[in-house]
This record gives C-alpha cells, structure tokens and sequence, in this order.
C-alpha cells in the first residue's frame, strides 16, 4: 500500500507551487500517492482558476492511516480566519514527527501560528513574515535563503517552487544525489550541464 503525501487545499491556493513535485510523487512506480485535504470537502479554486474537490475535509484527516508528509502551498487564502482551523492539522504533523513543507505565504501562516519559533525557516522576507503574523516569534531562526530544510520542517520563498520540491524529493527519499542535481538543473535552468 502506498504511503500518502497530503496536499492542503485553500480557495486561492498556489497551484504552480506544487505541481512539480506533486508530479514526481505521484509516478505510477513511486511508493507515494498524492491526495488532498481541505476544511471540507467544497470544490477549491486555484490562483490559477483551477478547480479541484479535495479527497478528504480534515475532520477525516483522523482515518489517514499512513502520512508520509504534509505539503502546504502558498496562496491568498492564509489570513482567512475559516482557514486557521487547520493549525490543528499542523499541530498533529509536529507532533507526531510527519514531515510538513510550506511554501510562500503558507510560511506566514505556520509563523502566526507558532511552528517556526523553534525551527530554522525562511519565508518571502522577514518583513513580509512579520507584519504578516503578528504572533510570529521566530526571528532569531529566520533565514534568508530561497528553501530551507530543518528536520522535518521544510519552508520556501514564493519564487522557491523549484528549491521547494528539490528539498521534498530529497526528505522523501524520491531523488537523491546525481540524479536530484539533474531534476534541478533540468527544470530550474531548462537543461543538463554536458
């Protein structure tokens, strides 16, 4: 049976900061599946205008027997207040030690709500991180960097999709070595060196 990779939905999600790695994830001969997971099971719309109905609303996250890690992409649906609900989702992934990766301003989301305190991150700026969560408080781990892998937290810019899969295909075991260098360099300069 394959391990599940969940991937949290928001109306206004970021559909580009996942896509590259949903794809490697979810190859017919990987041990991985993707699905989703969402407040309820509504039809969530995309920036992009995609419509996509989530596999599962999180009262059912409970029924997910095997999760092998957490990926949240970015979007305009992280200061909505229906969507803090979630932390509780977040909370469970921490404490359990499943690896969670958070991209753009779902970085934000985690700052306010206490889970990059303790972890080296990065965001879209420390600026931008802390007018945008007021309760954030983990300055002193903040890093200026496109991706940042510690432990089981993995964060990302919101011009890191490439950096931010990099990190999640190595955490999972997917690529490693030489042959994550060449997916790298394939999809961030559009080709392999000679």
């Amino acid at each position: 049976m394959k391990e599940v990779v969940l991937i949290v939905l928001t109306d206004g999600f970021a559909d580009w900061e996942a896509s590259y790695v949903s794809a490697e994830i979810n190859k017919p001969d990987s041990k991985y599946i993707i699905k989703t997971v969402a407040i309820d099971k509504e039809p969530k719309v995309s920036m992009g205008g995609l419509q996509v109905l989530p596999h599962y609303s999180l009262n059912e996250f409970a029924s997910i027997t095997s999760v092998a890690m957490l990926i949240i992409p970015g979007g305009t649906g992280w200061r909505e207040r229906q969507n803090q609900q979630l932390s509780g989702l977040v909370k469970n992934c921490f404490q359990n030690k499943i690896p969670i990766a958070a991209i753009c301003d779902a970085t934000t989301f985690l700052g306010n709500n206490g889970f990059l305190d303790n972890h080296k991150h990065t965001g879209n700026t420390l600026p931008y991180l802390k007018q945008g969560a007021p309760h954030y408080r983990g300055e002193a781990y903040y890093v200026n960097a496109q991706s940042v892998s510690d432990s089981f937290l993995i964060t990302a810019n919101g011009s890191a999709a490439i950096e931010f899969s990099k990190h999640i295909l190595e955490k999972l075991g997917i690529l490693e070595g030489e042959q994550l260098e060449q997916w790298y360099d394939i999809y961030k300069k559009g080709y392999l060196p000679a």
